[in-house]
């Protein structure tokens, strides 16, 4: 693999949808299981989340393997894990404040909408207006220019890696809530999906640009396509051939707009 394909994959985090089942299951069983409180619960599965998050950034940042290979291992050691501890089997919680946070209400807001805006809103203040954030994205352009610049990059990718771990436990708890229960099948495919949103959003797979309000119009993009393939009855199987094909276009006009910009 060339050094220029090592960077268009040196930033990708294949362990989200893993850790999406985990953390539901984890949180889901500290209710179901051992009676603790809702609260408990949360803190339970963000705990996990992180924890995850803290390992990947830590690896990472401490060695030369790509973070596609960390978070691939990182992935399969979740998802053994879920099925480990649920033993296959979903854990259902069915208190009406479980549900509370996946499919209640504030006001007349779903609550994963309120929570949505919440973390959208925080990820934007860290990207655009603080230190780390422009590091984030000097790191993202050009890791060894960034170092030579006086940046701290292990830090950097420390705290990238251990905040999507974190928001994945986020994705878990709210996932879990919304159906009743936590399913170590749940978040199959997450990483795709992320990845396709975060791509037709106009994030560059090489790094160093991408905005946050892009990977909401990615996100939307995919939504819509996954719900329109349902309406018409598509073949769940088909979908991932269109998935495939909506990234492959993505990456592909990613690749001309940088061969282009480098001229």
């Amino acid at each position: 693999m060339s050094q220029s394909d090592n960077h268009y994959l040196s930033g990708i985090d294949l362990s989200v949808g893993s850790i999406i089942a985990l953390t539901g299951c984890v949180g889901a069983a500290i209710v179901s299981r051992h009676g603790l409180p809702i609260a408990a619960a949360i803190l339970g599965g963000l705990l996990v989340g992180l924890l995850f998050g803290i390992f990947n950034g830590f690896v990472i940042s401490k060695t030369t393997i790509p973070p596609f290979i960390v978070t691939l291992a990182t992935m399969n050691i979740a998802k053994g894990l879920a099925y480990v501890y649920t033993g296959g089997a979903p854990v259902r919680v069915v208190t009406k404040e479980w549900q509370f946070l996946g499919a209640g209400y504030i006001g007349p807001f779903p609550t994963p909408v309120i929570i949505l805006i919440g973390v959208l809103i925080l990820t934007g203040i860290i990207m655009n207006k603080t230190q780390i954030g422009r590091h984030i994205y000097a790191v993202g352009g050009n890791a060894q220019a960034a170092q030579f610049s006086g940046i701290n990059v292990q830090k950097v990718k420390f705290f990238v890696h251990a905040y999507s771990g974190l928001l994945a436990g986020l994705a878990g708890m709210v996932l879990a809530s919304r159906m009743y229960s936590g399913q170590p099948t749940a978040g199959d495919g997450a990483e795709m999906d992320a990845i396709a949103a975060v791509v037709v959003g106009g994030t560059s797979m090489a790094g160093g640009s991408g905005k946050i309000g892009g990977t909401i119009i990615g996100g939307l993009i995919i939504g819509v396509l996954n719900n329109g393939l349902n309406l018409l009855n598509v073949n769940s199987f088909w979908q991932y051939v269109v998935k495939g094909v909506v990234i492959l276009l993505a990456v592909y006009i990613d690749f001309l707009r940088n061969t282009k910009s480098k001229r």
